[in-house]
C-alpha cells in the first residue's frame, strides 16, 4: 500500500472556500486503477493558517505515479486557480510506503 499526502497551509480567512474547491471538484480517483481511499483533513489552527492535508490510499506506488501520469489526473487538477491566495507557499507532497497495518479484527467483514 502506499500513501500520498499533500499539505497545504491555508489563510485563515481562506478555510471556507479551500474546502469548497475541493468539495466541489469531479476527482476522477474512482476511475484508476489501484486508488483506494482519500479523506480531506483539516488539522491545527496556527497563528497565519489552518493546516490541512489530502491523504490518498494506492494499491501500490505504481498505481499512484500512475495517476499522476494520467488524463484524470489532469482534469482534476485543471481548474483555474482563484486570483484570491488560498494557502502560503507550495503544498508539501509525502509519500509512505505501508510497512505494517493492524485493524480491527472483523472489519472488512463490517462493510
Amino acid at each position: 500500500m502506499f500513501i500520498a499526502m499533500n499539505r497545504f497551509k491555508v489563510v485563515k480567512d481562506a478555510t471556507q472556500e479551500f474546502e469548497q474547491v475541493w468539495l466541489g471538484r469531479d476527482s476522477h480517483l474512482g476511475e484508476m486503477a489501484g486508488f483506494v481511499e482519500f479523506q480531506l483533513l483539516r488539522g491545527p489552527e496556527h497563528e497565519d493558517h489552518v493546516l490541512y492535508a489530502s491523504h490518498t490510499i494506492w494499491r501500490s506506488r505504481a498505481d499512484f505515479e500512475a495517476w499522476t501520469r494520467s488524463e484524470q489526473f489532469r482534469k482534476a487538477h485543471s481548474r483555474v486557480p482563484t486570483t484570491k491566495p488560498l494557502y502560503l507557499g507550495h503544498p508539501q507532497f509525502e509519500g509512505f510506503e505501508t510497512i505494517q497495518t493492524v485493524a480491527r479484527p472483523g472489519k472488512a467483514d463490517a462493510a
